[in-house]
């Protein structure tokens, strides 16, 4: 299963600072790309305010992203759309082009979820669409996998920046007395902040998309 990924920024045109913001995103995805290299071809800048990158694995894609949202600052916040489908690459003169019933399924998903946004969903952030050619079973896993988002972006869109650290850290195995000591405040203060903004889920989901996989 490939899963090509389309990202943006969300309101990026209104931002003050749109060259720092795209900084900001483009240190976040390379410090992360080296903690956690899952992507066979990881995010990468291409036009606009968008980013594309390719995993091999659902599962990947959708654990990877996830650390992505908990790692950003307040400032920028990203929307991503995934494609599951075969992918063509092709030269030309200025580079290697992405085609394919991915990048399509892909862009079909980046521009679903923005109306989702719109309307029946706010906190919509992440959706997945299969291309017409994947097996009946691929359609079921991709349903399944958005009616898991709808909720996970849902808390995650919930939480503060500090929050979002701390489940972070949670996510890759770090202890809450360690997470406290790092930021400065009590065990008992982290344990509280990822109580109230329903962190566990996050991460025990994070646990079962990564099951399975080498330590």
């Amino acid at each position: 299963m490939v899963v090509a990924v389309i990202a943006d920024i969300v309101g990026s045109r209104r931002l003050s600072d749109r060259a720092e913001a795209q900084q900001l995103l483009d240190s976040t995805i390379a410090q992360l790309e080296q903690s956690l290299p899952l992507a066979s071809e990881p995010l990468r800048p291409t036009v606009g305010d968008e980013q594309q990158g390719v995993f091999e694995a659902l599962d990947d894609a959708l654990a990877w992203l996830l650390l992505l949202q908990l790692s950003l600052p307040d400032t920028v916040e990203c929307r991503f759309g995934l494609g599951v489908g075969a992918i063509d690459t092709f030269p030309s003169a200025g580079g290697a082009l992405h085609d394919g019933p991915g990048w399509w399924a892909a862009r079909e998903a980046i521009e679903h979820v923005h109306a989702k946004q719109q309307r029946a969903a706010p906190s919509a952030r992440t959706w997945v669409v299969a291309s017409p050619g994947e097996d009946a079973g691929v359609h079921i896993a991709v349903r399944h996998a958005n009616a898991y988002l709808l909720a996970r972006d849902q808390i995650v869109g919930s939480m503060n920046e500090r929050t979002r650290r701390l489940t972070l850290g949670r996510c890759l195995g770090v202890t809450q007395r360690d997470l406290a000591q790092a930021e400065g405040i009590t065990q008992p203060a982290v344990s509280q902040s990822l109580a109230t903004a329903g962190a566990s889920a996050i991460v025990e989901g994070y646990a079962l998309l990564r099951a399975g996989e080498p330590s």
